[in-house]
């Protein structure tokens, strides 16, 4: 039997994780579009079954975290005088949770979310353009 409501969240995983993806991919950042949306998309999938088919809803969602930790790192470059693609890294974080968020059923909580974290990312992106705060 087909799950309506699954499949809606899925679907509204695309779009939040793409509003996010897209903000990532206008300015050329390692991880854009489908990145964001393909977390997303899994976080939200994984969580709803954990919560469908499983007695543990918070068990998944933690181990789906600790990946995306690890992915995000995998996206930090050190060098001697910089760190770069951190905000990239907290994005994927960011965006791993509205899924996680999504697939307890938050949706204004999830759609919140995204609104802030795209604020957050276009606002700062205009201040380290406008006042040249990036390291170059």
């Amino acid at each position: 039997m087909v799950d309506v409501i699954l499949l809606l969240k899925l679907l509204l995983a695309v779009v939040l994780g793409g509003i996010i993806g897209f903000e990532r991919e206008r300015i050329h950042r390692p991880a854009g579009l489908k990145t964001n949306i393909l977390i997303c998309l899994g976080s939200t999938l994984l969580t709803s079954l954990s919560v469908l088919y499983f007695s543990s809803s918070i068990a998944l969602p933690a181990a789906i975290m600790s990946g995306i930790g690890f992915l995000g790192a995998g996206t930090i470059i050190n060098t001697p005088n910089r760190i770069l693609w951190l905000t990239t890294a907290a994005s994927l974080w960011v965006v791993a949770a509205i899924g996680i968020a999504l697939g307890l059923g938050f949706y204004w909580e999830s759609f919140f979310t995204v609104v802030l974290a795209y604020f957050v990312l276009e606002v700062g992106h205009y201040l380290e353009v406008k006042l040249k705060i990036k390291n170059k």
